[in-house]
């Protein structure tokens, strides 16, 4: 992940390094901050347990274990520590929480990034067009919750399909996904044994059940932009408050993440600063209920993903779009409005 995918011209070089230098204790702080919060919440819910008050600290709990991913991703990039080995194996131990493997995650990551919005390469686009009733299957949960499930067991199973594999990398994500199933059925094994509900109360439940949170943060960042090569053209930033933030790991800045990705979570803010906000511009960006709106409404009386056209905005709130611009204008990474 250490290829920049972005304009240069955007950020001098110096700044760009400054912006890119990793920091052990600033990365221990965000993942010691993360998982100190998922242990208080799971005494919380310990103590708790059989009341009313069970409910909304089950809800957080399971919120913040959703958004570990945040951190798997982060850790992927391996931009929060200096250490490789400490960068990839906690991003497996997140990947293990989150039934979702970090090795099979990264190469999909790695594609999502070089191929960001293009239909037949981007990693997150080998799916149909979403219409209403497959997009709030999978903002709820379940085809999310069926799919990387099902996936480990087909890797398992010695079977990829994915476009984005390379075939020296196949082997790696077979070997992965059996390590996790093993895993996984260790867990299984011994909660039977015991008659242990913990790992169902404290880990499965709360985090399968609470998805649609986290979802909030997967959907927003590229639906309904245009599917051109500009990433301050096909990625959205959230308006959103300091808690949401910490909580994605500054995943909110998205747009900045996407065009320097090599810059760390804890410089995200300064990096957006520094390439919009100090020349006076700003990325297309939504507030997570206003984007959910616009795009039930978009689904709306039978609409499709396909029924829009691919590089125009067919989702925003905002009609005074700075960086959006036609794909024959891609050169300028900050341009014109698209019209309709």
């Amino acid at each position: 992940m250490e290829e920049v995918f972005a304009r240069r011209e955007m950020l001098s070089r110096d700044r760009l390094r400054e912006l890119s230098a990793r920091s052990n204790l600033r990365g221990f702080i965000q993942v010691g901050s993360h998982l100190g919060a998922i242990v208080l919440t799971g005494i919380a819910l310990l103590l708790t347990w059989g009341t009313w008050w069970a409910v909304p600290v089950f809800i957080l709990h399971g919120v913040l274990l959703n958004f570990l991913y945040a951190g798997q991703h982060e850790l992927s990039h391996a931009t929060v520590f200096t250490s490789k080995g400490l960068n990839e194996w906690l991003g497996r131990a997140f990947g293990f929480l989150l039934i979702y493997p970090r090795d099979f995650d990264q190469i999909q990551h790695f594609a999502h990034h070089r191929f960001t919005s293009v239909w037949g390469q981007d990693g997150e686009l080998q799916r149909p067009p979403y219409d209403m009733r497959s997009y709030l299957l999978w903002m709820l949960g379940p085809t999310y919750w069926y799919s990387r499930i099902a996936r480990i067991f087909r890797l398992s199973s010695g079977k990829v399909i994915e476009y984005y594999i390379p075939e020296r990398r196949k082997a790696d994500v077979i070997r992965e996904a059996r390590y996790h199933l093993a895993g996984y059925a260790i867990i299984a094994v011994a909660s039977f044994a015991t008659g242990s509900w913990a790992a169902v109360t404290y880990w499965i439940a709360p985090m399968f059940l609470t998805k649609v949170v986290h979802q909030l943060q997967n959907t927003i960042e590229h639906l309904g932009l245009p599917h051109v090569e500009d990433t301050t053209l096909n990625t959205r930033s959230t308006r959103t408050n300091a808690f949401m933030r910490w909580m994605a790991w500054n995943m909110q800045y998205h747009t900045a993440h996407h065009t320097f990705p090599g810059v760390p979570c804890y410089n995200l803010k300064g990096l957006d600063k520094a390439i919009f906000t100090d020349h006076g511009r700003r990325p297309e960006e939504m507030s997570y209920l206003g984007f959910q709106w616009a795009a039930l409404k978009a689904f709306m009386h039978g609409r499709t993903e396909a029924d829009y056209a691919d590089k125009k905005i067919w989702i925003s709130d905002d009609i005074d779009l700075e960086p959006v611009a036609e794909a024959d204008n891609v050169g300028n990474p900050l341009g014109i409005k698209l019209e309709d």
